[in-house]
């Protein structure tokens, strides 16, 4: 099959009517114009111009009967490449959406609302689930963006950049006031009710290695899957939560919640944004993660 560039100088050759003008508007050499008309020639087997003292010509038995063909396929391959453009320049089809319940309503909310508004014809994917399957979904093509637990060690993937500091403390009703109004050592929480989430999720697994490393054994007399669960159950005085503080900012605001500080202090974690590591990300979804980083 003959280049489809040959047929692009050959098309221009023949509107400009020289070899010159040809070559300036394709931004080649006109050697490299005249090459090209040699080797379609040659490819074709037949004279394609007459060299007149006005130019450049198109012969009666070959030019002049493949001219108005050639005209109209390179003009359905610009209009392939426009479209094609047009596309990757418009936000449509879907954003697939990995991340926890939690991460869902107290950081992604405000910015799905404003992403909505401004791409309605994108059709918005929400898939909850904990770091760990968040991952998997992303590594198997059924996510395009992710929000997970940092650190994270998993080669298959991207990690873009961190989105959110998370401050995990421990909070709980005017039922245990005698916490509130001083650092209490960290090992004496042992003793008390505590309400934590499940060893499966990043969370607990975070909480309990650092726990152990400052020999304290954190022991919950209620696991939950729910942080909207377990902040409710702490505000009805059932026993102390151990919860992000940007997760209860309006608990802690209002009173329902105060903070029982700690010594030490748990650890500063992260949320990251992770995508998947050999994908192509279309227009819709760089422009949901720039909106994420423009927070």
């Amino acid at each position: 099959m003959v280049n489809l560039e040959l047929y692009r100088v050959f098309y221009t050759v023949a509107k400009c009517g020289s070899l010159t003008k040809a070559a300036e508007e394709l931004y080649i050499s006109q050697p490299a114009v005249s090459q090209a008309i040699k080797q379609l020639e040659t490819q074709l087997g037949g004279k394609l111009f007459n060299r007149t003292h006005k130019g450049m010509e198109l012969s009666e038995t070959g030019g002049k009967q493949i001219f108005d063909i050639v005209e109209k396929a390179l003009r359905l391959f610009d209009d392939a490449e426009s479209k094609y453009a047009e596309f990757k320049d418009t936000a449509t089809g879907v954003v697939r959406i990995c991340a926890s319940d939690t991460v869902s309503t107290h950081f992604l909310l405000p910015f799905i609302k404003e992403y909505h508004k401004k791409y309605p014809d994108v059709n918005l994917m929400l898939q909850n689930g904990t770091s760990s399957e968040t991952i998997e979904l992303l590594k198997n093509n059924k996510g395009d963006v992710g929000f997970v637990n940092l650190p994270i060690d998993d080669r298959d993937i991207n990690l873009s950049n961190t989105v959110m500091q998370l401050h995990d403390t421990f909070v709980a009703s005017e039922s245990f006031s005698e916490l509130f109004d001083e650092v209490v050592d960290l090992k004496r929480l042992q003793d008390y009710p505590l309400l934590m989430l499940e060893l499966s999720t990043a969370t607990r697994q975070a909480i309990v290695s650092f726990a152990h490393s400052q020999g304290v054994h954190l022991h919950p007399e209620i696991e939950l899957a729910s942080l909207e669960l377990m902040t409710e159950l702490a505000k009805n005085g059932i026993g102390i939560a151990c919860i992000p503080k940007e997760f209860v900012k309006h608990e802690l605001e209002e009173g329902s919640l105060r903070e029982i500080k700690t010594n030490p202090a748990l650890p500063t974690r992260a949320i990251g944004l992770a995508l998947p590591k050999h994908e192509n990300l279309t227009f819709a979804v760089k422009e949901f993660i720039k909106l994420i980083n423009e927070k």
